[in-house]
């Protein structure tokens, strides 16, 4: 479930500070500090702490300064995490290297690779509506790095579309899954070995009862699979399809 959504604060205020400089401040900017600092102090919080501890004494907590320090620089909540989105999805330079010169398919598994790792290191990305994305240069340009991916495959700017938001689509849900099953050990207090030996007498009834025929079938390994090799198993099906449609799409354009 979403608890924040972005572009919540000023939007020109957002766009201001994401296209025309970073490291003006409005009033009598505080020497050693720039909005640079602030945003990777805000990314830091909520990597640690979740979406939930960010707030703007906390971030002038975890610089050292007042927080209306931080009001020369951003100005407030929203705008923060507006920027805090653009920062973490900039690509890196070793990262744009590695979509050079490849074929389609081994680029957007790199996409999604990249994406679940995003929300790995990032889980509160997750608890973020970005359905109305704000349009920074970091973000723009991993947009334009995906598009890229499926230049010269005679692919409509719909279709273009339409196969990265499916591919977030999976990505963001795995992710979802995995965070939430990290998350839910934390919370409770209970290891997956205690929450399952808890149900035990009750699998056994379910077992004994026969009504369950295809869940008791299962081998034993059927659900040890780790979730990168689950994400991958997934998008490499979701790949065999793309592929199969750009196929006959060429084939199509032949005849």
């Amino acid at each position: 479930m979403t608890t924040a959504h972005s572009g919540s604060g000023d939007l020109n205020r957002s766009l201001q500070l994401l296209w025309q400089g970073r490291e003006t401040a409005t009033r009598g900017p505080k020497p050693g500090l720039t909005l640079e600092a602030i945003v990777t102090a805000a990314v830091g919080v909520a990597d640690r702490e979740g979406l939930a501890a960010l707030s703007m004494r906390r971030v002038a907590a975890e610089l050292g300064v007042g927080t209306m320090s931080l009001y020369r620089y951003v100005p407030g909540k929203g705008e923060l995490l507006d920027l805090m989105l653009d920062h973490v999805n900039a690509p890196g330079k070793e990262e744009q290297e590695e979509y050079r010169g490849k074929h389609w398919r081994p680029l957007l598994e790199l996409v999604g690779v990249s994406m679940f790792e995003l929300y790995r290191s990032h889980p509160w990305l997750l608890q973020v509506n970005q359905t109305r994305p704000l349009l920074g240069p970091n973000s723009l340009l991993g947009f334009d790095i995906a598009l890229s991916c499926l230049e010269g495959l005679g692919l409509t700017g719909q279709e273009k579309v339409t196969i990265i938001v499916t591919l977030d689509s999976y990505i963001t849900g795995i992710a979802r899954t995995y965070v939430l099953h990290q998350q839910a050990a934390e919370e409770s207090g209970i290891t997956d070995e205690e929450f399952w030996a808890a149900q035990a007498p009750i699998i056994e009834t379910a077992l004994q009862s026969g009504c369950y025929p295809h869940v008791f079938q299962l081998d034993e390994d059927s659900f040890s699979l780790p979730y990168e090799d689950s994400m991958r198993f997934g998008l490499a099906r979701l790949l065999d399809g793309l592929e199969s449609f750009i196929e006959t799409r060429r084939g199509r354009q032949r005849t």
